[in-house]
Protein backbone atom coordinates (compact mmCIF):
# COMPACT_ATOMS: atom_id res chain seq x y z
CA UNK A 1 0.00 0.00 0.00
CA UNK A 2 1.14 3.52 -0.80
CA UNK A 3 -0.90 5.50 1.73
CA UNK A 4 0.07 9.21 1.64
CA UNK A 5 1.35 10.97 4.73
CA UNK A 6 -0.54 14.15 3.88
CA UNK A 7 -3.93 14.79 2.28
CA UNK A 8 -5.41 17.97 0.85
CA UNK A 9 -9.17 18.40 0.98
CA UNK A 10 -11.34 20.54 -1.25
CA UNK A 11 -14.43 21.62 0.64
CA UNK A 12 -17.29 21.92 -1.82
CA UNK A 13 -19.89 22.97 0.76
CA UNK A 14 -20.35 26.60 -0.34
CA UNK A 15 -21.11 25.54 -3.93
CA UNK A 16 -22.06 21.87 -4.27
CA UNK A 17 -23.38 21.76 -0.73
CA UNK A 18 -25.70 24.75 -0.95
CA UNK A 19 -26.76 24.76 -4.60
CA UNK A 20 -29.90 22.66 -4.01
CA UNK A 21 -31.17 24.46 -0.92
CA UNK A 22 -34.72 25.54 -1.70
CA UNK A 23 -34.65 28.62 0.53
CA UNK A 24 -32.23 31.37 -0.54
CA UNK A 25 -29.07 31.47 1.54
CA UNK A 26 -27.87 35.09 1.82
CA UNK A 27 -24.50 35.93 0.32
CA UNK A 28 -23.28 37.09 3.75
CA UNK A 29 -23.81 33.59 5.16
CA UNK A 30 -21.98 31.97 2.24
CA UNK A 31 -19.10 34.40 2.71
CA UNK A 32 -18.96 33.67 6.43
CA UNK A 33 -18.87 29.94 5.69
CA UNK A 34 -15.91 30.41 3.35
CA UNK A 35 -14.14 32.48 6.01
CA UNK A 36 -14.74 29.81 8.66
CA UNK A 37 -13.52 27.05 6.38
CA UNK A 38 -10.28 28.81 5.55
CA UNK A 39 -9.78 29.73 9.20
CA UNK A 40 -10.08 26.01 10.01
CA UNK A 41 -7.21 25.29 7.62
CA UNK A 42 -8.89 24.41 4.32
CA UNK A 43 -6.59 25.30 1.44
CA UNK A 44 -9.05 24.60 -1.38
CA UNK A 45 -12.65 25.78 -1.36
CA UNK A 46 -15.25 25.47 -4.13
CA UNK A 47 -17.06 28.75 -3.69
CA UNK A 48 -19.83 29.19 -6.25
CA UNK A 49 -20.94 28.58 -9.83
CA UNK A 50 -21.71 30.73 -12.83
CA UNK A 51 -24.79 29.00 -14.14
CA UNK A 52 -28.08 30.53 -15.24
CA UNK A 53 -30.11 31.72 -12.23
CA UNK A 54 -33.07 30.13 -13.97
CA UNK A 55 -31.57 26.68 -13.40
CA UNK A 56 -29.72 27.22 -10.11
CA UNK A 57 -31.17 30.30 -8.39
CA UNK A 58 -29.14 29.65 -5.24
CA UNK A 59 -25.95 30.65 -7.10
CA UNK A 60 -27.33 33.91 -8.53
CA UNK A 61 -25.25 35.86 -6.00
CA UNK A 62 -21.91 34.55 -7.32
CA UNK A 63 -20.42 38.00 -7.93
CA UNK A 64 -21.44 39.22 -4.47
CA UNK A 65 -19.91 36.18 -2.77
CA UNK A 66 -16.62 36.36 -4.67
CA UNK A 67 -16.35 40.12 -4.15
CA UNK A 68 -17.22 39.89 -0.46
CA UNK A 69 -14.65 37.27 0.51
CA UNK A 70 -11.45 38.13 2.32
CA UNK A 71 -9.01 35.96 0.44
CA UNK A 72 -6.31 34.21 2.37
CA UNK A 73 -2.86 33.68 0.92
CA UNK A 74 -2.27 30.06 0.00
CA UNK A 75 -5.96 29.20 -0.43
CA UNK A 76 -7.27 28.14 -3.84
CA UNK A 77 -10.79 29.38 -4.65
CA UNK A 78 -12.55 27.46 -7.41
CA UNK A 79 -15.82 28.05 -9.25
CA UNK A 80 -17.98 25.98 -11.60
CA UNK A 81 -18.37 27.31 -15.15
CA UNK A 82 -20.81 25.42 -17.43
CA UNK A 83 -20.04 27.29 -20.65
CA UNK A 84 -18.10 30.18 -22.17
CA UNK A 85 -20.68 32.72 -21.03
CA UNK A 86 -20.27 31.45 -17.47
CA UNK A 87 -16.51 31.63 -17.75
CA UNK A 88 -16.63 35.21 -19.04
CA UNK A 89 -18.69 36.16 -15.99
CA UNK A 90 -16.43 34.21 -13.64
CA UNK A 91 -13.14 35.60 -14.90
CA UNK A 92 -14.17 39.08 -13.73
CA UNK A 93 -14.12 37.73 -10.16
CA UNK A 94 -10.61 36.26 -10.49
CA UNK A 95 -11.06 32.62 -9.42
CA UNK A 96 -7.91 30.54 -8.97
CA UNK A 97 -9.47 27.58 -10.72
CA UNK A 98 -12.51 26.83 -12.83
CA UNK A 99 -14.35 23.53 -12.85
CA UNK A 100 -15.90 21.96 -15.93
CA UNK A 101 -17.87 18.73 -15.76
CA UNK A 102 -18.82 15.62 -17.64
CA UNK A 103 -20.49 12.30 -16.91
CA UNK A 104 -19.30 8.75 -17.53
CA UNK A 105 -22.95 7.92 -18.28
CA UNK A 106 -24.58 8.91 -21.56
CA UNK A 107 -28.05 8.87 -20.00
CA UNK A 108 -26.96 11.09 -17.13
CA UNK A 109 -25.30 13.53 -19.54
CA UNK A 110 -28.52 13.80 -21.51
CA UNK A 111 -30.63 14.34 -18.37
CA UNK A 112 -28.16 16.78 -16.83
CA UNK A 113 -27.12 18.99 -19.75
CA UNK A 114 -29.14 17.68 -22.70
CA UNK A 115 -26.26 16.43 -24.80
CA UNK A 116 -23.97 13.44 -25.25
CA UNK A 117 -20.69 13.02 -23.36
CA UNK A 118 -18.67 13.88 -26.49
CA UNK A 119 -20.82 16.95 -27.17
CA UNK A 120 -20.41 18.14 -23.57
CA UNK A 121 -16.65 17.99 -23.89
CA UNK A 122 -16.77 19.86 -27.21
CA UNK A 123 -18.72 22.61 -25.44
CA UNK A 124 -16.11 22.83 -22.72
CA UNK A 125 -13.10 22.93 -25.03
CA UNK A 126 -13.25 26.73 -25.62
CA UNK A 127 -13.85 27.29 -21.88
CA UNK A 128 -10.72 25.33 -21.00
CA UNK A 129 -8.73 27.09 -23.71
CA UNK A 130 -9.82 30.52 -22.47
CA UNK A 131 -9.02 29.65 -18.86
CA UNK A 132 -5.59 28.28 -19.65
CA UNK A 133 -4.84 31.37 -21.77
CA UNK A 134 -5.82 33.55 -18.79
CA UNK A 135 -3.54 31.59 -16.46
CA UNK A 136 -6.45 30.03 -14.56
CA UNK A 137 -6.19 26.38 -13.52
CA UNK A 138 -8.79 23.91 -14.81
CA UNK A 139 -10.28 20.94 -12.97
CA UNK A 140 -12.71 18.45 -14.47
CA UNK A 141 -15.50 16.90 -12.40
CA UNK A 142 -16.25 13.40 -13.69
CA UNK A 143 -19.67 12.34 -12.40
CA UNK A 144 -21.28 8.89 -12.26
CA UNK A 145 -17.95 7.07 -12.48
CA UNK A 146 -19.27 4.08 -10.52
CA UNK A 147 -23.04 4.11 -10.94
CA UNK A 148 -25.83 6.04 -12.64
CA UNK A 149 -29.47 6.45 -11.57
CA UNK A 150 -30.55 5.72 -15.15
CA UNK A 151 -28.00 3.19 -16.46
CA UNK A 152 -27.02 1.40 -13.28
CA UNK A 153 -23.41 0.22 -12.93
CA UNK A 154 -20.84 2.07 -15.04
CA UNK A 155 -18.04 0.11 -16.70
CA UNK A 156 -14.47 1.37 -16.02
CA UNK A 157 -14.00 1.70 -19.78
CA UNK A 158 -16.52 4.53 -19.76
CA UNK A 159 -14.44 6.32 -17.14
CA UNK A 160 -11.30 5.86 -19.22
CA UNK A 161 -13.16 7.32 -22.20
CA UNK A 162 -14.28 10.40 -20.25
CA UNK A 163 -10.86 10.94 -18.69
CA UNK A 164 -9.28 10.77 -22.14
CA UNK A 165 -11.69 13.39 -23.47
CA UNK A 166 -10.94 15.65 -20.49
CA UNK A 167 -7.21 15.26 -21.04
CA UNK A 168 -7.63 15.96 -24.73
CA UNK A 169 -9.09 19.43 -24.20
CA UNK A 170 -6.45 20.44 -21.64
CA UNK A 171 -8.13 19.75 -18.27
CA UNK A 172 -5.28 19.62 -15.76
CA UNK A 173 -6.75 17.44 -13.02
CA UNK A 174 -9.95 15.49 -12.49
CA UNK A 175 -12.35 14.41 -9.76
CA UNK A 176 -13.54 10.81 -9.77
CA UNK A 177 -17.04 11.18 -8.35
CA UNK A 178 -19.43 8.55 -7.06
CA UNK A 179 -22.35 10.90 -7.63
CA UNK A 180 -25.10 8.68 -6.25
CA UNK A 181 -23.03 7.02 -3.54
CA UNK A 182 -23.45 3.42 -4.71
CA UNK A 183 -19.75 2.65 -4.93
CA UNK A 184 -17.87 0.10 -2.88
CA UNK A 185 -14.08 0.01 -2.43
CA UNK A 186 -13.14 -2.27 -5.30
CA UNK A 187 -15.48 -0.51 -7.74
CA UNK A 188 -14.07 2.84 -6.73
CA UNK A 189 -10.53 1.55 -7.20
CA UNK A 190 -11.49 0.33 -10.68
CA UNK A 191 -12.78 3.81 -11.56
CA UNK A 192 -9.57 5.35 -10.24
CA UNK A 193 -7.44 2.86 -12.17
CA UNK A 194 -9.38 3.76 -15.31
CA UNK A 195 -8.69 7.45 -14.73
CA UNK A 196 -5.01 6.83 -14.08
CA UNK A 197 -4.65 5.67 -17.68
CA UNK A 198 -4.73 9.35 -18.62
CA UNK A 199 -3.80 11.25 -15.44
CA UNK A 200 -1.05 10.93 -12.84
CA UNK A 201 -1.85 10.20 -9.21
CA UNK A 202 -1.19 13.85 -8.31
CA UNK A 203 -3.88 14.94 -10.79
CA UNK A 204 -6.69 12.74 -9.48
CA UNK A 205 -9.04 13.32 -6.57
CA UNK A 206 -11.85 11.31 -5.00
CA UNK A 207 -15.37 12.68 -4.52
CA UNK A 208 -17.64 10.28 -2.66
CA UNK A 209 -21.27 10.52 -1.61
CA UNK A 210 -22.52 8.61 1.41
CA UNK A 211 -25.89 7.32 0.22
CA UNK A 212 -25.11 3.74 1.25
CA UNK A 213 -22.69 4.62 4.04
CA UNK A 214 -19.65 3.68 1.95
CA UNK A 215 -17.93 7.05 1.54
CA UNK A 216 -15.28 6.56 4.23
CA UNK A 217 -14.58 3.00 3.06
CA UNK A 218 -14.16 4.33 -0.45
CA UNK A 219 -11.89 7.09 0.82
CA UNK A 220 -9.67 4.46 2.46
CA UNK A 221 -9.65 2.43 -0.76
CA UNK A 222 -8.47 5.51 -2.67
CA UNK A 223 -5.83 6.27 -0.03
CA UNK A 224 -4.46 2.75 -0.47
CA UNK A 225 -3.84 3.62 -4.12
CA UNK A 226 -1.93 6.76 -3.18
CA UNK A 227 -4.69 9.31 -3.85
CA UNK A 228 -4.02 12.34 -1.64
CA UNK A 229 -6.66 14.82 -2.78
CA UNK A 230 -10.34 14.49 -1.91
CA UNK A 231 -13.53 16.52 -2.07
CA UNK A 232 -15.93 16.67 0.82
CA UNK A 233 -18.58 19.00 2.16
CA UNK A 234 -18.73 20.53 5.60
CA UNK A 235 -21.63 19.05 7.58
CA UNK A 236 -22.28 16.63 4.71
CA UNK A 237 -24.18 19.27 2.75
CA UNK A 238 -25.34 18.69 -0.78
CA UNK A 239 -26.57 16.15 -3.23
CA UNK A 240 -27.27 16.04 -6.92
CA UNK A 241 -30.37 17.63 -8.47
CA UNK A 242 -30.31 15.12 -11.34
CA UNK A 243 -29.73 11.98 -9.26
CA UNK A 244 -32.90 11.03 -7.44
CA UNK A 245 -32.26 9.70 -3.95
CA UNK A 246 -28.61 10.73 -3.81
CA UNK A 247 -27.69 12.00 -0.38
CA UNK A 248 -25.03 14.50 0.49
CA UNK A 249 -21.33 14.49 0.01
CA UNK A 250 -19.27 12.82 2.69
CA UNK A 251 -18.85 15.24 5.59
CA UNK A 252 -15.48 16.98 5.73
CA UNK A 253 -15.45 16.49 9.51
CA UNK A 254 -15.79 12.71 9.10
CA UNK A 255 -12.98 12.53 6.54
CA UNK A 256 -10.66 14.64 8.70
CA UNK A 257 -11.35 12.42 11.73
CA UNK A 258 -10.50 9.34 9.65
CA UNK A 259 -7.31 10.88 8.29
CA UNK A 260 -6.07 12.18 11.63
CA UNK A 261 -6.81 8.81 13.19
CA UNK A 262 -4.52 7.24 10.59
CA UNK A 263 -1.76 9.72 11.34
CA UNK A 264 -2.27 11.52 8.01
CA UNK A 265 -1.71 15.29 8.13
CA UNK A 266 -4.34 17.66 6.72
CA UNK A 267 -3.47 21.04 8.22
CA UNK A 268 -7.09 21.28 9.38
CA UNK A 269 -8.23 22.11 12.91
CA UNK A 270 -11.06 19.61 13.48
CA UNK A 271 -12.68 21.61 16.29
CA UNK A 272 -12.78 24.76 14.17
CA UNK A 273 -14.15 22.73 11.27
CA UNK A 274 -16.92 21.31 13.48
CA UNK A 275 -17.80 24.87 14.50
CA UNK A 276 -18.02 25.88 10.83
CA UNK A 277 -20.38 22.98 10.24
CA UNK A 278 -22.50 23.95 13.23
CA UNK A 279 -22.67 27.51 11.92
CA UNK A 280 -24.02 26.59 8.48
CA UNK A 281 -26.31 23.88 9.88
CA UNK A 282 -27.89 26.38 12.26
CA UNK A 283 -28.36 28.85 9.42
CA UNK A 284 -30.16 26.14 7.47
CA UNK A 285 -32.23 25.14 10.49
CA UNK A 286 -31.10 21.54 10.86
CA UNK A 287 -28.52 19.47 12.73
CA UNK A 288 -25.11 18.73 11.32
CA UNK A 289 -24.96 15.88 8.84
CA UNK A 290 -21.58 14.83 10.21
CA UNK A 291 -21.58 11.90 12.62
CA UNK A 292 -18.19 12.97 13.93
CA UNK A 293 -19.47 16.49 14.59
CA UNK A 294 -22.52 15.20 16.43
CA UNK A 295 -20.35 12.94 18.59
CA UNK A 296 -17.87 15.70 19.41
CA UNK A 297 -20.66 18.14 20.19
CA UNK A 298 -22.24 15.62 22.57
CA UNK A 299 -18.86 15.18 24.22
CA UNK A 300 -18.47 18.94 24.61
CA UNK A 301 -21.91 19.13 26.21
CA UNK A 302 -20.67 16.64 28.78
Amino acid sequence: MNIPTRVQLIDVGPRDGLQNEKQPVPAAIKIELVHRLQAAGLKEIEVTSYVSPKWVPQMADNHDVMAGMSRQRGVRYSVLTPNLKGFEAAVLDKPDEIVVFGAASEAFSQKNINCSIAESIERFAPVVEAARAAGIAVRGAMSCTVGCPYEGEIAPERVTYLAGLMKGIGVQRVDVADTIGVGTPRKVQAALEATLQHYGIDEVSGHFHDTYGQALSNTLAALEMGVWNFQSSVSGLGGCPYAKGATGNVATEDVVYLLHGMGIATGIDLDALVDAGVYISEQLGRPSGSRVARALLAKRAG
